[in-house]
């Protein structure tokens, strides 16, 4: 079972923002038996995937050469009543980031309209990675090829 809340990324600016997408189909794992008489999505599933993206971002800002550990969310807004079968997509900026850790916001967007928010999320950054094994697992995950990160 994988816990990746994003399908892709379609955007990525070094230092700055990623774009992902997600397509919630009725099938997800974690649909199965949350809600008993009328699937949702659940709102926690917006925030991991706001999470999982920002993380991937601030690695990918800094060349592979750490990683981003989630230690502080704050002002989160989420959707209690989406149900399956919509695509979103995932928005994720820094707004800071030091030599120990990096600050971001990050909103869902589902037909242009913002339906989560997290105003300010923290990852604590740990500079001991294996940076090519990162790069194979953001390659992998994001849709994108070795080649289109080259020279990061």
């Amino acid at each position: 079972m994988r816990f990746l809340y994003y399908d892709s990324v379609s955007n990525i600016v070094k230092g700055k923002e990623i774009v992902g997408v997600k397509t919630f189909s009725l099938s997800e794992e974690f649909l199965r038996g949350h809600f008993s008489k009328r699937a949702v999505i659940p709102g926690v599933i917006f925030m991991e995937a706001m999470a999982q993206l920002l993380g991937w971002l601030i690695i990918y800002s800094n060349d592979f050469n750490l990683t981003a550990v989630l230690s502080l969310v704050e002002g989160v807004r989420v959707p209690f009543n989406i149900r399956p079968g919509i695509s979103v997509d995932i928005c994720g900026t820094i707004v800071s980031t030091s030599e120990r850790d990096s600050m971001g916001r990050a909103c869902v967007y589902h037909n242009g309209t913002e339906i989560a928010r997290i105003d300010r999320i923290l990852y604590s950054h740990f500079h001991k990675t294996d940076r090519e094994e990162l790069m194979q697992r953001f390659c992998y995950y994001s849709g994108y090829s070795p080649g289109e990160i080259k020279g990061t």
